[in-house]
């Protein structure tokens, strides 16, 4: 009864690891939006930070240097979070139920 007990336990955490590896890929390719400035500074990047497209409309462009590296920098941290609360989404569906301590982040 043991050893079946424990041919289970395994076969459940093999499963769950291969979920969580095709959860991983499928980020790769979710996009998420960060902007600034109402708008006017946008960047868009996957779940694993790779960043595709910086949008910076052409009004900021004679503006002051300085602010538009600050609206570039904050479109970039919000786009950072959203792929951050996206992947812990995404992740925490193929945990559920299962036994972590609190606060434990997956990927680990």
């Amino acid at each position: 009864m043991m050893k079946n007990q424990l041919a289970g336990l395994m076969q459940k955490a093999q499963k769950m690891q291969d979920e969580m590896r095709k959860a991983q890929d499928q980020l790769a390719s979710v996009e998420v939006e960060g902007q600034s400035g109402a708008g006017m500074v946008k960047i868009t990047m996957t779940c694993k930070h790779e960043v595709k497209r910086v949008a910076i409309d052409p009004s900021l462009l004679a503006d002051d240097k300085d602010m538009l590296e600050d609206l570039v920098a904050a479109a970039f941290n919000d786009a950072a979070r959203k792929a951050e609360l996206t992947s812990q989404e995404r992740m925490s569906a193929v945990t559920a139920g299962m036994p972590l301590p609190p606060g434990m982040k997956l990927p680990f």
